[in-house]
């Protein structure tokens, strides 16, 4: 499994610690200095079976600066996926991605199923 996590996140310090409390195997990934690239993204959403507009962080700065609200609902599929390749900061985190399936965000009930 791929943990893409942004370190200093509380959300995602909390899912590390589910996963190592469970015993799960991870390779963990920092979403800053290892953005995931178009290709990536497209594969998770897909797989995740989550509109695009999921993955990106709401709760972020960047994603404020740029008024992105009011903007995604202009913007195309593929013009989403190229934003959020060009800066970790603008997805959501953390994501697990597994063979078939990819988690984003953090919700207990939803990570207990992998």
């Amino acid at each position: 499994m791929l943990f893409i996590e942004y370190p200093r996140c509380s959300t995602c310090q909390k899912a590390k610690r589910f996963l190592d409390s469970k015993g799960i195997k991870h390779e963990d990934r920092n979403i800053v200095t290892d953005n995931p690239t178009k290709e990536e993204l497209d594969k998770w959403i897909k797989l995740s079976d989550r509109d695009v507009n999921r993955f990106f962080n709401t709760s972020g700065i960047k994603y404020r600066q740029l008024k992105l609200k009011f903007k995604l609902r202009e913007m195309s599929y593929e013009e989403k996926v190229d934003l959020l390749s060009t800066d970790g900061m603008l997805v959501k985190r953390p994501i697990l991605v597994m063979d078939n399936k990819v988690l984003i965000g953090f919700r207990k009930a939803e990570w207990e199923n992998i």
